[in-house]
């Protein structure tokens, strides 16, 4: 079953076709970094009409990757949330006036639903086999932080263990490297300067050693980073700034991982699998596999290029619900908020 997805939930503007085997036909995504840098941060109201300048050629472009015509699609995939109201719009208005045009079933798919599923998503240079299930999803992107147990690709079968209770672990780099002058997006940078320095050069508090829970929390190393500038003054040597890249660098993934491994372990659950994009960080990718070596848990990322936001992880996650049947045409809504917030707390019930 060939699904077209579509994604324009913050500043990529993606297209991909996949099969319900995760046979990734094309995957074009047109980034809008550049425009962003300058600012800082994303700014909503450029994305989306980025978006609506992209969102045609971007589509067409996926379908001449792929060498399939609109009429040999099944159905339709479309991120409806979370995501920046206006960009979430142009994307949805797009895959709706696909289906319409041609009468093809098309369902919304949550963004972070996508991430989550990524792991199945094949790729030329990743030869690993797609993960068994249940498995354990450490989920951390610019916007999310989460540790959530996978049974089934069904969002039913999804359960959130702990998420973060301020920033997110993306967000945290991004406005680390914003105060240390190393531009948008943070984490590339950070992760290629930590590569230089010793983390324990520069003593940083771990975000909640002491707590026993399986939540996170950034906001006070933040703090910390920048009471850190502030006491010893511009970083003009470039050790310094090293050492103090590794040393930020080092304490989210211990707190990340830390927590993720022992939900594993709780959870008598042999498969970790990193999501998000910053999945894509190498201190991560590498921390994971050392601490899989040593607990015995098989680690499973998926390609960099499937870890930042793209549209065959939405193509993909949409297409296991179109084989079941579902089909929205006419019915589907845009939500800025995710509908992994309705999903069980362990121990707690929904949200």
């Amino acid at each position: 079953m060939l699904t077209l997805g579509i994604e324009t939930s913050c500043d990529e503007t993606a297209a991909a076709v996949v099969d319900e085997h995760g046979k990734v036909y094309s995957d074009v995504v047109h980034s809008q970094i550049e425009t962003h840098a300058v600012y800082g941060g994303v700014v909503p109201e450029l994305a989306s009409r980025d978006h609506l300048q992209n969102i045609v050629p971007v589509y067409r472009a996926a379908l001449e990757q792929a060498g399939k015509q609109l009429s040999d699609i099944d159905g339709i995939a479309v991120t409806s949330g979370p995501g920046l109201s206006g960009a979430l719009l142009v994307g949805v208005q797009m895959a709706q006036s696909l289906a319409w045009a041609r009468r093809k079933p098309i369902v919304g798919v949550d963004h972070l639903v996508g991430h989550l599923l990524a792991a199945f998503l094949e790729h030329p240079e990743r030869d690993e086999p797609a993960p068994e299930l249940p498995f354990i999803a450490l989920l951390v992107s610019g916007g999310h932080t989460a540790i959530y147990r996978v049974d089934d690709t069904d969002l039913s079968a999804i359960t959130e263990l702990g998420a973060t209770r301020d920033d997110a672990a993306g967000e945290a780099f991004d406005k680390v490297a914003k105060l240390l002058g190393l531009g948008y997006p943070g984490g590339p940078v950070i992760d290629r300067l930590a590569a230089k320095g010793d983390p324990e050069r520069i003593p940083l508090a771990m975000p909640m050693r002491r707590q026993s829970s399986l939540e996170f929390s950034f906001s006070g190393l933040k703090t910390n980073v920048a009471r850190w500038v502030e006491s010893h003054g511009p970083l003009g040597d470039e050790q310094r700034l090293y050492d103090l890249c590794a040393s930020f660098q080092r304490n989210v993934v211990e707190s990340l991982l830390g927590r993720t491994f022992k939900a594993a372990r709780a959870q008598n659950v042999g498969t970790v699998v990193l999501a998000g994009g910053v999945a894509a960080n190498r201190g991560l990718r590498e921390r994971a596999a050392e601490l899989g070596a040593r607990y015995g848990i098989r680690i499973v990322v998926p390609h960099r290029a499937h870890c930042t936001d793209n549209a065959a992880m939405i193509a993909f996650a949409g297409c296991l619900r179109l084989k079941r049947g579902e089909d929205q045409s006419g019915r589907l809504a845009m939500s800025p908020h995710t509908a992994l917030e309705r999903v069980t707390r362990k121990g707690k019930g929904p949200r």
